[in-house]
């Protein structure tokens, strides 16, 4: 359910993301290491997050039950 960043969408910081995700700034920066976290664009040398790319990680994580994997 990956999509690109849209022109004309609103790009957030790692600082609005870590907010709106409820963890902390080293999780994001370690996921972006990792490759799990939400997908991220790189400007220069700064990081932004798509509203897409978030919301599309929350509903790759969205679950009905806990049994769920």
């Amino acid at each position: 359910m990956n999509r690109e960043t849209k022109p004309g969408e609103q790009l957030r910081s790692p600082d609005e993301t870590a907010e709106r995700l409820d963890v902390s700034l080293s999780w994001l920066a370690k996921a972006r290491m990792r490759g799990d976290g939400p997908r991220f664009v790189k400007i220069g040398r700064a990081v932004r997050y798509g509203d897409g790319a978030i919301g599309d990680y929350i509903r790759a994580r969205t679950r009905h039950s806990t049994s769920e994997v």
